[in-house]
């Protein structure tokens, strides 16, 4: 019962900021869709409980948004200035990086976050290799440590390091 009402505040919460409208309807509405998701997605696995969130892991969650944030900022001033120079020549390619994730969890926050920055889109993971593919829009270098110092270290160490992920879900 508490991983449904954990993943109802998560879903309620995240409906009341992507419509941002404060009507009753919007309420019902979203507190309905919610408790569907919810229901069918609570047998799936471990939940961080809203209500378990102090300072310290706040503050760990603002970090990781900031730095996904400014690292998506930085990558699309990067990609425009590539697509308007007088003459783009694309050096695009597949990357595989090494990864400390090992859960499921860990992974997929890591593969999610990285993907949302313009530079690298997540292909592959090999979960027991513990290794990443990307797509990368600009290959400067071959170097799979440097690689990933690059692309998922500063998303990754967040994720991992801090423990933002519920220990129940590793």
């Amino acid at each position: 019962m508490s991983r449904f009402a954990a993943l109802w505040i998560w879903l309620f919460a995240l409906w009341l900021l992507l419509t941002w409208t404060l009507t009753v309807e919007q309420w019902v509405v979203g507190a309905l869709v919610a408790a569907v998701v919810a229901v069918a997605f609570a047998p799936l696995g471990a939940v961080i409980r809203p209500w378990r969130l102090g300072p310290r892991r706040l503050w760990q969650l603002g970090r990781l948004v900031a730095t996904a944030l400014c690292r998506t900022a930085v990558a699309n001033a990067r990609l425009a200035a590539r697509i308007w120079s007088p003459h783009p020549r694309p050096r695009s390619g597949m990357l595989v990086v090494p990864t400390n994730a090992r859960s499921v969890a860990e992974f997929t926050t890591v593969g999610v976050l990285t993907s949302l920055i313009v530079d690298n889109q997540l292909v592959d993971v090999h979960r027991d290799g513990h290794r990443l593919q990307y797509h990368a829009v600009w290959v400067s270098d071959e170097d799979p440590m440097r690689n990933r110092t690059r692309i998922n270290a500063p998303v990754e160490d967040l994720v991992i390091g801090e423990d933002l992920i519920a220990r129940e879900s590793r």
